[in-house]
């Protein structure tokens, strides 16, 4: 059915309402840098654009004023919610061609799995991957586009790869002087900071640059932050635009409406995910494989007796192939944690411990995670997580200083 497209400059501000899930009670609710469509629309009118985005990239119209029609699904229910790139594609905007994270365009891929370039099968425009061949877009896959636009929810991990994805884009967009617009969403983790600072000898995909493990800030600010810390190479400057959320700060509970990734299925998860990810790096699993990922920690060799709740991780979305596939668990439900402020290590050292402080409990990649070789050695050392929680101060304290310049939605 044809769309018939109000004008986009005369859409009243009030009525950009993306009534989220979240716990803002009594608040006007949170909008998205991605609902104030009048405030980039012109912007982006005439001009060839190149769009990152995945699943998360959406425009929620719940109050149905972006059209005068309101675009009815094949079960005759009112179409409330579009993708970003379908929707500019209704108000005539010129797409040339959308660039995918990790995960994939569509947000289906296994994390790691390699996502190769193609063409969308729903608008056919060419998708090129920044999680395959490059990572970084090429000087030919930006020919002709005039400004790029960057609207990916992000959770606010240091080792979540979206962040490196934003590091390349800006350093691509910068080399080819082209302007890049930033839809700021919340971040659902955004309301602390915790963790090792990376350094910089174990700098990696999931790990770019030298904050903690949990950075407490958005897309927006962290962009900011690449620029005003001069991280691009050579300490070239992007030329950046960022649509700020409306009635957010770091203090506000969000719930994110759609899946970041296949693994990160809910709340609990993502909350738990900065923590939790750390078994990524050891023999354990962490859910893959199940209807629980990062809500449980688990493997076939922890104790039963001290371990008994149980989980058989199996082919599933987003994990063709879990650790421990069709193998019985022994691990820990956590689907029931109280919200975490600060990373939980104690799961991790307990663990450790129970495997009999087992040589090879960590794995490389560990050390990947943490940006460190210090964290590994001081829980094989027998250090408590409040004793390695405070040689972390110094580097949070410096770092939260850093960052105050770059905030946009208080601390």
């Amino acid at each position: 059915m044809e769309k018939k497209i109000v004008n986009p400059e005369i859409i009243p501000q009030n009525s950009n309402n993306y009534q989220n899930q979240h716990d803002n009670s009594g608040k006007d609710p949170i909008i998205v840098g991605a609902n104030q469509f009048s405030n980039y629309y012109t912007t982006l009118r005439g001009k060839k654009i190149g769009i990152v985005a995945n699943q998360t990239s959406v425009v929620v119209d719940s109050l149905l004023t972006f059209f005068e029609n309101p675009i009815v699904s094949k079960e005759g229910e009112k179409v409330e919610e579009y993708h970003l790139v379908d929707f500019l594609l209704a108000f005539d905007i010129d797409i040339s061609s959308v660039f995918a994270p990790e995960h994939g365009f569509r947000g289906t891929a296994d994390a790691g799995e390699v996502v190769k370039d193609g063409r969308d099968n729903i608008t056919g425009l060419p998708v090129f991957s920044l999680y395959g061949k490059n990572k970084k877009p090429t000087p030919q896959q930006l020919k002709d586009i005039d400004i790029m636009v960057f609207d990916i929810q992000d959770v606010g991990a240091r080792f979540y790869t979206y962040i490196s994805t934003l590091h390349y884009i800006m350093e691509a967009c910068a080399e080819n002087n082209i302007p890049l617009l930033i839809l700021d969403r919340p971040n659902p983790n955004g309301h602390f900071i915790d963790g090792p600072i990376l350094e910089q000898q174990y700098k990696s995909f999931v790990g770019m640059h030298p904050v903690p493990v949990v950075h407490g800030m958005t897309i927006g600010e962290y962009a900011q932050m690449i620029n005003g810390e001069e991280w691009l190479a050579n300490g070239i400057q992007c030329d950046i635009t960022i649509v700020k959320i409306e009635n957010y700060t770091h203090q506000t509970k969000y719930s994110l409406p759609i899946k970041p990734s296949p693994n990160l299925p809910n709340d609990v998860a993502i909350n738990l995910y900065p923590s939790l990810c750390f078994f990524e790096g050891t023999l354990l699993s962490a859910g893959r494989g199940t209807e629980m990922q990062f809500q449980v920690f688990g493997a076939p060799s922890l104790p039963q007796k001290y371990y008994p709740f149980t989980f058989t991780p199996q082919t599933n979305e987003g994990a063709k192939y879990p650790k421990f596939i069709n193998e019985l668990c022994y691990g820990k439900d956590l689907r029931n944690s109280k919200r975490l402020n600060r990373l939980n290590l104690e799961w991790l050292i307990e663990a450790y411990v129970s495997t009999g402080k087992n040589k090879e409990f960590f794995t490389p990649y560990f050390t990947k995670l943490a940006g460190t070789t210090k964290l590994q050695e001081l829980i094989e050392k027998g250090y408590t997580y409040r004793e390695i929680r405070k040689t972390w101060l110094q580097g949070l304290e410096d770092y939260d200083k850093m960052r105050s310049s770059y905030l946009l939605y208080g601390r």
